[in-house]
Parts: C-alpha cells; sequence; structure tokens
C-alpha cells in the first residue's frame, strides 16, 4: 500500500526508524503532550513508539504517517482500522501554517480511496482543544456527538465524522 502522493507543500510517509531524533525534538513540546498520548522522550521510547507505528502497518491496524514539509518533520496523522478513526498533531513549530488541515485532507482522501468500504471517518479531539475543533471543520469533519472523559484523556471529547 502505497501513501499519498506529496501535495499542498506536504509529504505523508510511513514513520521510519531515521525519525527517532525529530520525534524527540517534536515530542518535548508540553502543548503536544497536553493534547495526545504521545510520550516520546528518549531513544528507547521513540523506537518503541516507531514500532508500534511500524507493527500497525504490517498488521493493516493503523496507518501513521510522518508529515514532512521542505523543513523536515511537522506532524503526524494516522487511520486505524478497521473503524476508520483517523487523528493527527502538528510540531509547535509548524502551527498556525495549516498543516493540520493540510495533512488530515491528504489522510482523508487517501483512506476514502484505499479503503472502500469506508463509509465515513470518526475524528475524535479533546472539547478544550479549540484548535483541532477548527481543523475537524475545516476540513469537512461535521460535529456529531460528545464524548465523557476517559483514561488517558482528561476532558470530555467531541466526535466529528466525515462521510465518504
Amino acid at each position: 500500500m502505497k501513501p499519498p502522493p506529496p501535495a499542498d507543500g506536504l509529504t505523508l510517509r510511513a514513520w521510519d526508524d531515521g525519525d527517532a531524533a525529530a520525534l524527540i525534538a517534536v515530542a518535548a513540546d508540553p502543548e503536544l503532550r497536553r493534547w495526545t498520548s504521545l510520550r516520546v522522550t528518549d531513544e528507547t521510547t521513540a523506537a518503541a513508539w516507531l514500532r508500534t507505528q511500524q507493527h500497525g502497518w504490517r498488521t493493516g491496524t493503523r496507518y501513521a504517517f510522518a508529515v514532512l514539509d521542505d523543513h523536515g518533520l511537522v506532524g503526524h496523522a494516522a487511520l486505524k482500522r478497521p473503524d476508520g478513526e483517523v487523528g493527527y498533531w502538528t510540531a509547535a513549530a509548524a502551527r498556525g501554517r495549516g498543516v493540520a488541515s493540510r495533512a488530515l485532507e491528504l489522510l482523508t482522501g487517501w483512506a476514502f480511496a484505499e479503503f472502500p468500504d469506508l463509509g465515513q471517518l470518526r475524528l475524535l479531539h479533546q472539547v478544550p482543544n479549540a484548535a483541532s475543533c477548527r481543523v475537524a471543520l475545516k476540513t469537512g469533519y461535521a460535529y456529531a456527538e460528545t464524548y465523557a472523559a476517559q483514561h488517558p484523556f482528561p476532558y470530555d471529547g467531541h466526535l466529528h465524522v466525515r462521510a465518504r
């Protein structure tokens, strides 16, 4: 299975072992840690996280992409199977440049093209994360409902849905 072709100044590609140093640097961002479960702090935790992403590709349960621009790693986008849940995060240095919405559009188009059985995609974010809510709405993921907080996320969550 091939990743989506580069578009709109971004490349999405499967994570590889060579991404460890960039991942460690990006994961140190307190804002990213606030809204995600990403807990990469060193070579060991980076290698474990990368193995998890690679395992998802091998098993067809999670298609995780490093999001790159001309400057390097700017984010992450993923599709979980079989439920069609999408997720993303953006590196601190890339925020405010439309990276999340562009990456999500690329991921969405790829997911619908690669998996004809997906009638819709689901996106969850914590309610106080207003930036993620804006990205979801901007990219056509309509608000569907609110979920109660569940570990490891301390806040209620919004579910957004985008139909094929």
